[in-house]
Parts: structure tokens; C-alpha cells; sequence
């Protein structure tokens, strides 16, 4: 009984999948600071099958970042120097868990829209090497949507051992212009595949959680700048309390393994890198008939190279179907 308690809980965590795209450019990373993949996407039970049917995610994502004063950034024929970034963007999307199995694995299909503000700054843009401007302390803000992310996932449960594969993309139909240095889309195309694997133990409360994955970017068209490809790996570590009170930890290292195509030849290839890590927090409750949960977690980051750091809060809340009652058998 515990165990179907706390699985509505990971149908939220296959939901997270869908935030790694459509990220405000306050993420910066690759091309002026902009990738598809947002660290973090993945945590808790993010392998764990969960109840078959219709669910409903919102996330809210608040990030602070910035660079080092003089560290510089490409995009397309502009170099923005010593930038930093804020946004407020929301999440939002249904995701349809199919109770017929596939190669022995629990599918599930899911889309996510993106819509929020977006604050960017950059002490110095030069546009050259004829350059027409020359603009000293840039800021814009831009209150718009994101683009559109598709999500297909499998998973597979061997008693407390779980499994997973997924893919995911980028439509990229949101608000984005090249000369603006704040944007809600990212302007091109990206597929991203990955896998991962669940420890959850009923009995004890126990799980750990770790996904993996690699993002193709396809070029920028309007600016003929092409991302390198990205390595991520999402974690979480959590413990259940009487069922409804989840504690953890999390964390997200990204590191970018093939060189941009379009940066300048000084800036040898821009590859990426960020690591952070932080607590977390969740609340298991019924709504109705169905299955609500709240999560909170936080972010530090460290270990930049090539693009700022600083920190990022996710609350999420979702409602899903609450897990069939064990049949009680009278003889």
C-alpha cells in the first residue's frame, strides 16, 4: 500500500522531463547562453512507472545568474560580455500514461508549454568587425512563450529496481529574436534521448534516482550558429515519511562534448559546463479522487566554464490518478 501511495508522486517526476526546454536565456549556456536542455529536469523517481492516465503538471522556475566580469559570449555575429540573467517562467502540461505494456515497459507521452519573463543584461555588445554598435550596459526584458516539447517515455519496474528510456525535443515556435539578448524560445530545433535508473524501496522510504542523457542541436538558421552536443546527468536522493512527506537531496552536472559550430575560432570551440546541487522537499495529498503533490528544491551552482552560475528554485505541483486499492478477497 505504501508503495501505490508514493508511485503518484512519480508521475510528476516524468513530467520534469518536459522543462528542459523553451529555458529563458538567464540559463545561458552554448550560443549567447542559451541551451535546450535545462539542468535539473530530472529527480526523484524520475524512473518509477506510474498510474495509468491522465495527469496535469505546472512548474515554476525562478533563476539567478551571472558571469564573471569580463568573460565573453558568441551569437552569431554579436559578443556579449560580462552578462547575467533573471527569469520567471512557468511549465505547463498534460502527460497520458497508456495501460497496455510496450516491449514490457509502461508507456507514457506527454507535450509542455513554456510561458514567463525573461531579464538579461550585458555590460558590453559588440556587434563587428565593422561593427555598426557599440552598446555599454544592455539590459532587456521580454514577457512572452516558449517553445513546444514533446516527451515520449518507457519504463520498467523490477521490484525495488527501475528503469527508463525517454526522448524529447524542441518545436521551436516561441518568442525569439537574435538581436535581443533576452528571448523565451531558443531560436532552433534539438532532440535529446537519455536513460536512467530508480532505487525506490516501499519499506523503508528510501529512493535514489539517476538520468543521463545527450542533446543534438540542430543550426540557428537565423543566426547559422550550431550548439555542441550536451552530456547531462540529473539526480535524487529522497526518504518518504508515513507516506505523504518527502526529504532529499539533488543535484545536475552538465558538460558540452563537441564544439560549436559558428563561434569565432578565439573562443575554441565555447564548450559549457555547469554543476549544481541542493535540497528538496515534497507533499503527497489527496485531491478528490485523484492524487495531488507538491515539490520544492533548490539549486547552487559551481563549476562553471563558458557560461554564468548562480542559482535556481523549481516548485512544482501536479495532480494524477491516485493508485488502485489492493483488492481485499472475504472467504
Amino acid at each position: 500500500m505504501k508503495r501505490q501511495k508514493i508511485l503518484g508522486a512519480a508521475v510528476t517526476a516524468g513530467l520534469c522531463t518536459l522543462i528542459s526546454a523553451g529555458s529563458p536565456s538567464s540559463a545561458f549556456a552554448d550560443e549567447g547562453g542559451l541551451s535546450f536542455w535545462l539542468p535539473g529536469t530530472f529527480g526523484s523517481l524520475s524512473a518509477t512507472p506510474a498510474t495509468p492516465g491522465w495527469s496535469w503538471a505546472t512548474f515554476y522556475i525562478h533563476t539567478d545568474v551571472a558571469s564573471a566580469a569580463g568573460a565573453q559570449f558568441p551569437r552569431g555575429g554579436r559578443i556579449d560580455v560580462g552578462i547575467s540573467g533573471r527569469g520567471d517562467l512557468v511549465g505547463f502540461g498534460p502527460t497520458y500514461v497508456f495501460a497496455t505494456p510496450v516491449l514490457g515497459a509502461q508507456l507514457s507521452v506527454s507535450v509542455l508549454g513554456i510561458a514567463g519573463r525573461n531579464e538579461a543584461s550585458a555590460a558590453l555588445s559588440l556587434t563587428g568587425p565593422f561593427g555598426n554598435t557599440i552598446a555599454l550596459n544592455r539590459t532587456q526584458g521580454l514577457t512572452s512563450v516558449g517553445d513546444v516539447i514533446p516527451q515520449v517515455a518507457l519504463k520498467w519496474n523490477r521490484g525495488v529496481n527501475n528503469y527508463m528510456v525517454y526522448g524529447t525535443g524542441d518545436i521551436p515556435i516561441g518568442d525569439y529574436d537574435p538581436n535581443r539578448l533576452a528571448n523565451l524560445g531558443i531560436g532552433h530545433g534539438a532532440i535529446d534521448f537519455g536513460g536512467g535508473y530508480t532505487y525506490f524501496d516501499p519499506k523503508s522510504g528510501n529512493e535514489f534516482s539517476a538520468i543521463a542523457g545527450m542533446t543534438y542541436n540542430f543550426k540557428n538558421t537565423y543566426t547559422q550558429y550550431q550548439n555542441g552536443m550536451d552530456f547531462h546527468v540529473d539526480w535524487g536522493a529522497s526518504h518518504f515519511f508515513e507516506n505523504k512527506i518527502q526529504v532529499g537531496v539533488v543535484g545536475y552536472y552538465l558538460q558540452q562534448v563537441t564544439d560549436d559550430f559558428g563561434a569565432p575560432a578565439a573562443f575554441d570551440g565555447f564548450r559549457s559546463r555547469i554543476a549544481g546541487v541542493g535540497p528538496q522537499i515534497g507533499f503527497l495529498f489527496p485531491v478528490g479522487d485523484m492524487q495531488g503533490y507538491i515539490n520544492v528544491k533548490a539549486y547552487k551552482e559551481f563549476a562553471a566554464q563558458n557560461r554564468p552560475e548562480g542559482w535556481n528554485t523549481w516548485l512544482t505541483f501536479a495532480i494524477s490518478p491516485e493508485a488502485p486499492k489492493p483488492i481485499v478477497r472475504k472467504y
